[in-house]
């Protein structure tokens, strides 16, 4: 006989299975959830009016207008993949660094890092850097695992920088505004290239034949033509910049119009380089479509999911699970992170935050973690499902643009060492927490508790007048 105990490992590993077979996660946590809710009303744990909470969650997820900044992220990233602005980027920054042993790699960093801040998405990176700069990088003799790491690594960091999408969703996730969790995002972001250009330093300096400077006819002219040509690439992409996360962070925007600004600027950064096309535009509009469609269809599903799942008390099986370990917060957080980091070699981030973060938000805050810093530390983990296989999109995409010189188990290898850059820091996110809450809103000072309101309360002991209707 089926109790309700029995409920919630019997929904996980159904879902699990399902996913085993290779059935869409969308589909499959709607299956599951709608299985295990009729099973449910069959046994008498909860109500056929309990399912009549679904259209309701549904119609939520519909009218979300925060959900709303997502096809308008992905639209601005569509159309600068396609713009040029890569393009300029990376040509006019490799000559500035291209002369010193690594150069190269450091520019690809930097601008990997820039594209993340304008353009939220990882392939737009990975592709653009990797059709420009690896033909570049291996023309002139660096590693062929160090060229491929960099590239990789670099455009994985658009999923920690703001504007991530992954932010985004996470911050819907767990309860928080966007703008903290872009806030808390900063800190990690800087450390992330700052432990890249340490890791280039450090191979330029103990093996510079791996990276070497490039040859004086490769440079070009030195002088004010190059550096024109680099503040030519970089003005459009700080005043992006500025559309998109400045005005979210003074207050003057939310994430769904900062969006629609980021988009807006977007296609007129194509008209000025003049590549706004019909072309263009109808395939960053088919991506975008695509994406938003993937989105909502497993925000369905996992809302069916969890709807059952905490209808037979799945949130506390969860929760009495995950407090109870050895450690505390610090056992937690070891939990929780190897969890994940697993789960990233068969789901990717978009069915790990709608799947795992709604059960785990809740323990996190039943233990006093802050949950801003707690969703930041699940994105700079599931940065690594772009790093291995079988989800390592950042490869796919690198694999799918490279030479065919290059070989599939080079670009494996050469993302192992930027992985472990990952996982590092993740340790310095645990180990030092202020790295995200110092960028937070500090607040006013004023303890809530220590305020006292007094409000008058009226005289009650004399009679009322009567009440004269004419």
């Amino acid at each position: 006989m089926v109790t309700l105990e029995m409920m919630p490992p019997l929904m996980f590993g159904g879902l699990v299975v399902f996913l085993l077979i290779g059935f869409p996660v969308a589909f499959s946590l709607a299956a599951v959830g709608l299985f295990f809710g009729f099973l449910s009303i069959e046994l008498g744990f909860f109500t056929t009016a309990y399912l009549g909470n679904l259209p309701f969650r549904v119609f939520g997820i519909m009218s979300n207008e925060l959900l709303l900044s997502i096809p308008f992220f992905t639209l601005m990233g569509a159309v600068l993949e396609r713009c040029g602005l890569a393009e300029d980027l990376l040509e006019g920054t490799g000559q500035l660094f291209g002369k010193i042993p690594g150069g190269l790699a450091v520019a690809v960093v930097l601008v990997g890092a820039v594209l993340g801040a304008i353009t939220g998405t990882v392939a737009a990176s990975v592709i653009a850097m990797g059709m420009i700069s690896l033909p570049v990088m291996l023309r002139y003799g660096y590693d062929m695992r160090i060229a491929t790491g960099v590239i990789a690594a670099s455009g994985t960091i658009a999923q920690l920088i703001p504007p991530s999408l992954v932010l985004i969703l996470l911050g819907d996730q767990l309860g928080k505004s966007v703008g903290d969790m872009y806030a808390g995002a900063i800190g990690p972001s800087m450390l992330q290239v700052l432990l890249f250009l340490l890791f280039i330093a450090g191979v330029a300096i103990l093996q510079p034949h791996r990276v070497p400077p490039l040859p004086p006819e490769a440079l070009g002219p030195r002088g004010w033509p190059l550096y024109w040509r680099v503040i030519k690439g970089m003005v459009p992409s700080i005043v992006l910049i500025f559309l998109v996360l400045g005005t979210i962070f003074l207050g003057l925007a939310t994430p769904t119009e900062a969006g629609a600004m980021g988009a807006c600027g977007a296609i007129a950064l194509a008209a000025i380089n003049r590549r706004l096309t019909w072309p263009l535009m109808r395939q960053a509009m088919e991506n975008t479509m695509r994406l938003t469609a993937m989105v909502i269809f497993i925000l369905v599903g996992s809302t069916v999911f969890s709807l059952v799942f905490q209808g037979v008390d799945g949130g506390l099986w969860i929760e009495h699970m995950l407090s109870h370990l050895p450690g505390g917060q610090t056992g937690f957080l070891i939990f929780v992170n190897i969890f994940v980091f697993f789960l990233a070699f068969f789901l990717d981030f978009f069915e790990i935050v709608f799947i795992v973060v709604p059960l785990l938000g809740p323990v996190a805050a039943k233990l006093d973690i802050n949950l801003v810093w707690f969703g930041v530390l699940l994105c700079v983990n599931m940065q690594t499902s772009f790093m291995h296989p079988p989800f390592g999109f950042a490869l796919f995409y690198l694999r799918g643009v490279a030479p065919k010189t290059v070989l599939t188990k080079d670009i494996y290898w050469g993302a192992i060492p930027w992985l472990c850059m990952q996982l590092v820091l993740v340790a310095i996110v645990i180990l030092w927490p202020q790295s995200v809450t110092y960028w937070l809103d500090a607040g006013t000072g004023v303890d809530p508790s220590s305020v006292v309101i007094d409000v008058p309360m009226p005289d009650l002991t004399d009679e009322a007048p009567p009440l004269i209707f004419k």
